[in-house]
């Protein structure tokens, strides 16, 4: 699934991933692929990006390795996500 993750200031990642997890205001929940379509409100937490992952020069200190294997980490203030046809669209704080 493609997955574009978007602050004010620049796009943090555009790519494929396996699947994605994101702190909803209900607590943490994951996406696969063709997953229901949802739109949801984000809280202070991280976005967890599955798969291999190769964020770009510019902003690779932003992401931390997880602790499961092809696990990446991204801290956020909080956002909003858009979920449809295999496409997530992040925008993050």
């Amino acid at each position: 699934m493609k997955v574009e993750i978007v602050t004010p200031e620049m796009i943090l990642y555009k790519g494929e991933v396996e699947a994605i997890s994101v702190p909803g205001i209900n607590g943490e929940f994951q996406m696969l692929e063709n997953h229901a379509a949802i739109v949801s409100v984000l809280t202070k937490g991280y976005i967890k990006l599955y798969g291999d992952i190769q964020p770009r020069e510019e902003v690779a200190s932003r992401f931390e390795k997880g602790d499961k294997k092809k696990e990446f980490l991204l801290a956020i203030n909080g956002g909003t996500l858009e979920f449809n046809n295999n496409r997530a669209t992040i925008l993050a704080d």
